[in-house]
């Protein structure tokens, strides 16, 4: 199954929906984004989707294929055309987006130990959580 993100206004990401395989394919039998984008348009009205990877996270494809567009879209991303990335929410003001990855990072490493962290905006610190 192929992946689509729908996206509407300011590249917010609406839905994500499914597209079989084989609706991709070109008379050579090679799959074409631009096919499914014409399909998924005649279906529903909306003119605007790319394809995102399930296998995508931090421009890295976990099963080693070519990664596809930084991460896997979501309801509440953002597809960002300059990058032709998909981005997470940012999660609190202070992050920073990493160019590479397009994803946010905290301004301060999390401790890497065996405790469970979670972010405090506030002190711009990770705290340990009882």
């Amino acid at each position: 199954m192929a992946h689509f993100a729908k996206i509407g206004l300011n590249g917010k990401i609406i839905e994500v929906q499914l597209v079989v395989n084989e609706v991709l394919h070109d008379s050579n039998g090679v799959e074409q984004e631009n096919i499914g984008i014409d399909f998924l348009t005649k279906l529903t009205g909306w003119a605007i989707w790319k394809q995102t990877s399930y296998n995508t996270y931090g421009g890295v494809h976990r099963l080693n294929g070519t990664p596809l567009r930084k991460n896997f879209a979501s309801k509440g991303y953002t597809y960002d055309e300059d990058r032709d990335a998909f981005i997470p929410p940012k999660p609190y003001t202070s992050w920073v987006l990493n160019e590479s990855t397009c994803l946010w990072e905290a301004p301060v490493a999390k401790p890497n130990d065996e405790n469970d962290y979670t972010w405090n905006e506030q002190n711009q610190s990770w705290d340990i959580v009882e």
